[in-house]
């Protein structure tokens, strides 16, 4: 992977000098965005929808500034192809390291068929970027993994359907290189973890809606798949883990380990596996459109069997695009209480004692890799379920995975220049299962966040937020604000 990095660089550094020593034509932009933007708050810790959702950027520690320019070269050539370099850079404090890449990545695409090495700030979920509490498999609140990505990164319509059935989809392999924050952060005096993870995800979704619009109603359902497997233990007992080609296919097709294998791995799955089911009806009309959603979470086959139930986030969405004061209101409802029951028992005999003992589904966790959906510290799935960097006591993985959630969102334009987000979430967390928490965890969080982008000032904008939470989901209360400047532009 670092050679692959390096080959993006050198690819930037290339791609620049050639269109510096060459005529630019107008299929080639190279543009650039420059940003600094800081917040404070009364407790020691960050709101949490100011600094959840935010691809892992805005620090969960309270009086914090971040300086993050990028530049971006593009160049689209044949009839509907394109080459896209991309570097962003964040200079922020406090971190344990001030100054990283965010994104650095170098793309290839034709229409809508992308190819990607590199990591990019992707949001590829069904669900509503600005309002939605985030998709169950992969959101837009951790840092993206540096990975080889294909995908669809929309809806095509397939042949001979008369452009009524559309699917999206993609396939990617990754890895992680949070080694040195994890040592950081996770108390190795007591806790192991698995260092340099990798990481595969993929998607697929059918969508039925007639193109031409002559019938409003829409339908779509799919999967989201995510595992994560490889890398070295610190546990000197794992070590390290199966890596081989043959583990990578056993990783795409959920496959049991082979001798290799831990023996949960052999008995079980090789790795880490998160699965959902996505479920989208819709109404869309011209001038309003309606959508009911459902996301079902999976840890394993009783998940995957529906064993527990109604686990998963529901939403509803109403869109009103000729009402830019009120463009869009989400509603959503999470709950993760159920987990197939709980209790995890398996090695029994099922001739004698038909039925299941796999519950316990203990969501985004695992007992090899301790770290669970995480990438530096930031879940990679929903928020809701609070990540490991908050956690108080070095321990890696997440500590409240039952909750039940509802949350409101809404957005819009009060004028031409002026855009605003609110949210307003009220939590519940009991722990886990297998440390449940001794009194039920509470509490709502809220987000009023506005951008301002100057009329004469070309490029220019300012955003401020408002935030703050109530209760003991995140420690003590604390109520913030942040403020922004956010220039971007043309270099040619």
């Amino acid at each position: 992977m670092k050679s692959a990095l390096l080959i993006i660089v050198a690819l930037l550094a290339g791609s620049q000098m050639t269109h510096g020593q060459a005529t630019v034509d107008d299929s080639t932009t190279i543009t650039y965005q420059i940003e600094l933007a800081g917040s404070a708050a009364t407790g020691d810790l960050t709101p949490f929808w100011t600094t959840s959702n935010r691809w892992g950027v805005v620090p969960t520690e309270s009086g914090n500034l971040l300086l993050r320019p990028q530049i971006k070269h593009q160049l689209l050539f044949g009839k509907g192809f394109y080459w896209t370099n991309h570097i962003d850079a964040v200079l922020v404090t406090p971190r344990y390291r001030n100054v990283y890449l965010q994104q650095l990545y170098t793309e290839l695409g034709y229409k809508k068929l992308s190819l990607r090495i590199g990591s990019k700030q992707e949001y590829s979920s069904l669900w509503d970027k600005d309002l939605s509490t985030g998709d169950l498999i992969l959101s837009s609140n951790a840092r993206p993994v540096p990975e080889i990505n294909i995908s669809l990164i929309d809806f095509v319509p397939i042949p001979f359907s008369m452009q009524r059935l559309h699917i999206k989809g993609n396939i990617a392999f990754g890895r992680s290189f949070d080694t040195a924050f994890l040592e950081q952060s996770i108390d190795t005096n007591r806790f192991t973890y698995i260092k340099n993870v990798l990481w595969h995800h993929k998607s697929f979704h059918l969508r039925f809606k007639d193109a031409k619009g002559e019938i409003p109603f829409y339908a779509t359902a799919g999967l989201r798949h995510i595992a994560q497997w490889g890398g070295t233990s610190t546990n000197e007992k794992l070590g390290k883990q199966p890596q081989s080609f043959n583990d990578m296919i056993r990783i795409f097709f959920a496959k049991s380990g082979g001798e290799g294998a831990s023996l949960s791995d052999q008995i079980n799955v090789l790795g880490s596996h998160h699965l959902s089911y996505d479920f989208q009806l819709g109404y869309e009309k011209e001038k309003w459109g309606i959508q009911a959603y459902y996301q079902h979470l999976s840890y394993d086959k009783s998940g995957m069997l529906f064993y527990n139930k109604t686990d998963g986030l529901w939403g509803l969405q109403l869109d009103l695009p000729a009402f830019p004061w009120l463009k869009s209101v989400v509603l959503e409802y999470m709950n993760t209480k159920n987990q197939s029951g709980p209790l995890h028992y398996i090695e029994f005999d099922h001739d004698a004692h038909p039925g299941r003992g796999g519950g316990n589904d203990c969501y985004y966790n695992n007992g090899e890799y301790t770290t669970g959906n995480s990438y530096f510290g930031r879940g990679t799935g929903s928020p809701l379920l609070s990540s490991p960097i908050y956690n108080q006591n070095g321990s890696p993985g997440f500590l409240c995975t039952r909750v039940k959630d509802w949350h409101i969102g809404a957005k819009g334009s009060l004028l031409p220049t002026l855009d605003y987000r609110a949210m307003f979430t009220v939590m519940k967390g009991w722990g886990t299962h297998m440390a449940p928490y001794l009194k039920m965890k509470q509490g709502c969080s809220f987000l009023v966040e506005i951008d301002y982008r100057h009329p004469h000032w070309e490029g220019w904008s300012l955003c401020g937020s408002l935030a703050g939470d109530t209760g003991d989901m995140f420690g003590k209360q604390s109520y913030g604000f942040s403020l922004g400047i956010r220039k971007e532009g043309i270099i040619r």
